[in-house]
């Protein structure tokens, strides 16, 4: 990690407590001291491992103990590795957006996330394999990886730079394990790019560090079809889009660049080609109010134009180098305070559905605070992260033995309207659904007969299928997680009845990403268009 955290990590040393919640305080109050970004214990193991290489600090064993991340980290079922696109001019003039030099647009030098960046130079091959070390280092499995590139709109980086990119991601997990291999950034032709894409695309269905989802970035006016087909070439199950708001005039005041139809018509379009759509908003914005920020998420959670798969909610703040720092000198802009904002966000979560996840406030703590006073039943308050409570664990055990089905684990089903089309959500769940342990989703698009895909053309669309828990090495199995004990066979299985006796389709497609292709391949699909396809 960058230098700037240098003096941190040596104060953190000399002041070390003894446990775990004792040098969470520390952090905070140091991140105050140094007036930095709260940075996670894998961060910080970055920066002291090179601090001690080049001597500058004694090794401390005590401070490597504590820094082991919390297990949380991989508890999901996969390992996020985050990578940062270098600095490209943005279409975007969005008064709230800083615009500091040599970063991409949006972001800040001071950021753990972007310093990991410019320590790898940008490179995303440094970055991947940087990454998969500090998770490795602080105890976790890193077989299935979730891969999320950030740096804001993907789509208006040059297609060739977009490919590049992606092949070297994908060539970095796909080489990881080779201990004793260095790879230069080589230079690939303008005319072989796709073919080495498709030949690391290709390695990485079997390699051991599997990428199992990839994440882009992007803005609802740059979806079309044609950005569509490019997302899905480069492995991309899942799309973050840049709505901010749903309201025209706050889109306007804050000169966002385009309007609530573009963000509708570009959650129809993702939906209907399989992609999990995840809406960034931001609370909070000139123009709006706490009192119209809650009935814009109630909007996004019953109106059938939006019904996101994910938030993120980003409160607005005031930055240097942004038009909104000189409007809140002048008086023009008052934020919201941490008060008002910890209470909207409690509203929000008390009013999310069960297939909804939301995540990301930038209150260092908010979760924890959150999390006690609401009775939210979304999903990432549900999952199954520690594994089975150990009464279950034991009767699961046993019936695992017995070849019997888990009666600890109900079958749910939720039928709802989403984008002109029907979603159903299957999860498995304890009897009082307060527990996930795996989910399916699954789309009935209105006209697929037509669609401009022809693979997807009067098929069903399986847009994810996730078990929760411990992540689980690759064709290994864990007492004590929901991972590999079938459930998602399950819900495959549940998928194609609903598909053919329901609704009389004769097809089904997944989105897979391309490290779980030969998960789909064991149940009877077979690729193409980038599509696991099967006939039923």
């Amino acid at each position: 990690m960058h230098k700037a955290y240098d003096n941190y990590i040596i104060s953190a040393i000399e002041e070390l407590p003894a446990t775990q919640e004792e040098f969470l305080q520390l952090k905070k109050r140091l991140s105050k001291l140094y007036k930095l970004p709260l940075p996670t214990n894998a961060d910080l193991r970055d920066r002291y491992n090179t601090l001690v290489k080049e001597k500058k600090v004694i090794a401390s064993k005590a401070f490597e103990a504590i820094l082991l991340s919390r297990a949380i980290r991989t508890q999901s079922g996969v390992a996020v590795v985050a990578v940062l696109t270098k600095s490209y001019p943005c279409p975007g003039k969005c008064i709230y957006c800083p615009t500091e030099k040599d970063m991409p647009k949006s972001y800040l030098s001071n950021e753990p996330a972007v310093m990991r960046a410019i320590d790898s130079h940008f490179d995303p091959y440094l970055q991947v394999q940087n990454r998969l070390r500090s998770l490795e280092i602080n105890g976790h499995k890193t077989d299935k990886i979730e891969l999320i590139v950030m740096g804001g709109t993907f789509s208006f980086l040059p297609k060739d730079y977009q490919k590049k990119f992606i092949v070297r991601c994908f060539q970095a997990c796909n080489e990881y394990s080779k201990k004793s291999l260095v790879t230069r950034h080589s230079s690939l032709v303008k005319n072989l790019i796709e073919e080495k894409l498709i030949r690391e695309q290709k390695k990485n269905e079997t390699a051991k560090h599997r990428i199992i989802g990839l994440t882009l970035e992007t803005r609802p006016d740059y979806i079309d079809e044609n950005e569509i087909i490019n997302f899905r070439n480069l492995g991309c199950t899942r799309v973050e889009l840049g709505v901010q708001s749903i309201y025209d005039d706050v889109l306007k005041l804050n000169k966002r660049g385009h309007l609530i139809d573009e963000t509708i018509r570009a959650t129809k379009l993702l939906k209907d080609a399989g992609f999990k759509i995840n809406f960034h908003m931001m609370p909070g914005l000139p123009g709006s109010t706490p009192s119209k920020d809650f009935k814009m998420f109630k909007q996004l959670f019953t109106n059938q134009d939006f019904q996101p798969d994910m938030l993120k909610i980003y409160p607005t703040v005031v930055l240097k180098d942004s038009i909104l720092y000189n409007m809140w000198k002048k008086g023009h802009y008052k934020p919201l305070n941490n008060k008002t904002f910890e209470k909207l966000v409690l509203k929000i979560k008390n009013e999310a559905p069960t297939s909804s996840i939301i995540a990301g406030p930038t209150i260092s703590n908010l979760r924890q605070i959150i999390i006690p006073q609401s009775k939210c039943p979304c999903i990432r308050c549900r999952e199954v992260r520690e594994g089975y409570p150990p009464r279950l664990a034991k009767a699961i055990a046993r019936r695992r033995e017995a070849g019997e089905v888990e009666n600890e684990i109900i079958l749910d089903r939720i039928d709802y309207p989403a984008s002109d089309g029907k979603e159903i959500f299957l999860q498995y769940v304890s009897p009082d659904k307060k527990k996930l342990f795996a989910l399916l989703r699954l789309r009935i698009s209105n006209d697929s007969s037509s669609h401009f895909i022809p693979a997807l053309r009067n098929a069903a669309l399986i847009r994810e299928v996730h078990t929760y828990g411990k992540l689980t090495q690759i064709d290994k199995k864990n007492s004590n997680s929901p991972q590999h004990i079938g459930l998602g066979k399950k819900l495959l299985i549940e998928a194609e009845r609903i598909t053919k006796e329901e609704f009389g389709l004769g097809k089904i497609v997944v989105i897979s990403g391309v490290g779980v292709r030969g998960y789909y391949r064991k149940s009877g699909y077979r690729l193409r268009e980038t599509y696991m396809v099967k006939n039923i």
